[in-house]
């Protein structure tokens, strides 16, 4: 009865638009805000926390490993139960960014926030992804598809102006994440209103045929274990090369552009004293560029090929890590911040498509693979970045390593090229 009544008051939203817009404002949730707003208000928070380059790191790198531990777990979550782990983890993650108004919370409590926030970024970003595709007709997908994952440069330019705005204000971090909080919050009634319809359906794929097998078996780890021991083998199966290689270059993307990810911000207030708020307006560039890269690299990959636009892209954001090297003022930083939100979501977006392709009946466990793989690049690549950068805090070596390993990251894209595509 009380369902019934729940499900009046909110009705279940089919239009295909709206859904991408739902799950572009879910993406902008767990990944703009839920990831990203650290970055906006990284040089805040070291300022009135007296925060080592050091320490500050550490915080980013255990909200990557906590995003690396959420795509795991975003791996065994039953498809049948997707819709419900999303609201889950959604909830989790406004939770987690709203707890950082709590006062004088100890360093401890902020690591451990933060790595369940990264848990929850990884397991929504999947889910939602899973969940809001698949409504998707055919002929609207590609399109519906670059709206949803928009939603990560929506997020990043919402945590720059969010941050600007309250820092105008008078207020700090602490406020900034409690309001970025409370706006998440309509995203929960909306997740319910695309909830998918009660009727059983009948599994088709291989990968829906071994769910509805395990669902048949008692619940242990060690079944658990074997089940996604067999998913895997039977996943990768005439592939392994192919995945390894693909896997390989994402954990070097992953490492390549989180330097400027986490520090970009950090940079500016180093470099361009004389700018107010220099570092929320280049991350504002970096969001806006990434909201209107993704539908670009999409028509040009129906032109060339997902393979041929992902290296093109990993070239770019190589040279780009070099220009705040090669121009030691505002040029290099913008010019790097605009090349960054051209290229990263794009990578993301051929990537998880390329595995995606290699065995489609396995998608899911694939996807997660690969998320898995550039979440350990993430959480490398800034206590690389923090231990280069030494007691002057000079983030140059960082961004020339991570250069160096998007230029590797082509290397192995290029093998990678070469393997057969053969189809499962």
């Amino acid at each position: 009865m009380m369902t019934e009544s729940r499900h009046r008051i909110i009705p279940r939203i089919t239009n295909e638009t709206a859904i991408a817009a739902i799950g572009l404002y879910c993406m902008a949730v767990v990944m703009g805000y839920g990831r990203f707003l650290f970055t906006a208000t990284l040089p805040d928070i070291m300022t009135q926390l007296t925060l080592s380059t050091t320490i500050a790191g550490w915080l980013a790198s255990v909200n990557y490993i906590g995003y690396f531990i959420g795509a795991l777990i975003a791996m065994f979550v039953p498809h049948r139960l997707t819709w419900q782990m999303l609201i889950v983890w959604t909830s989790i993650s406004i939770v987690t960014t709203m707890l950082l108004v709590v006062p004088n919370l100890s360093l401890s409590w902020w690591y451990i926030i933060r790595l369940l926030s990264g848990i929850a970024s990884g397991v929504a970003m999947i889910l939602s992804s899973s969940l809001v595709i698949q409504r998707f007709s055919a002929e609207r997908r590609s399109v519906l598809s670059a709206l949803h994952y928009a939603g990560i440069g929506v997020g990043i330019s919402a945590s720059a102006i969010l941050t600007w705005w309250l820092l105008t204000l008078g207020y700090h971090f602490d406020i900034i994440w409690l309001v970025a909080g409370i706006s998440s919050l309509p995203v929960i009634w909306l997740l319910y209103a695309i909830r998918p319809l009660a009727a059983p359906t009948i599994p088709n794929t291989a990968s829906e045929r071994l769910e509805s097998n395990h669902n048949d078996q008692r619940f242990s780890v060690h079944q658990t274990y074997i089940n996604f021991k067999r998913s895997l083998y039977e996943a990768s199966i005439g592939h392994t090369k192919a995945i390894l290689l693909l896997s390989a270059s994402y954990v070097l993307a992953g490492f390549g552009y989180i330097t400027s990810a986490t520090f970009l911000p950090v940079m500016a207030a180093q470099r361009l004293t004389t700018q107010t708020y220099a570092g929320l307006l280049i991350w504002l560039v970096v969001g806006i560029f990434a909201m209107i890269s993704n539908p670009i690299w999409g028509a040009l990959a129906k032109r060339i090929g997902e393979i041929k636009t992902l290296i093109g892209l990993t070239l770019l954001q190589a040279l780009g890590m070099f220009l705040p090297l090669w121009f030691d003022g505002a040029i290099g930083l913008y010019a790097n911040a605009v090349i960054l939100g051209l290229t990263f979501v794009g990578m993301v977006s051929m990537t998880l498509t390329l595995i995606k392709n290699i065995n489609p009946d396995y998608s899911n466990l694939l996807i997660g693979l690969a998320t898995l793989a550039y979440a350990l690049g993430q959480f490398l690549g800034p206590l690389v970045t923090v231990a280069l950068a030494g007691d002057n805090d000079n983030f140059n070596a960082g961004l020339l390593v991570a250069s160096i390993g998007l230029l590797i990251g082509i290397v192995l894209l290029l093998f990678f090229r070469r393997q057969p595509q053969r189809t499962a």
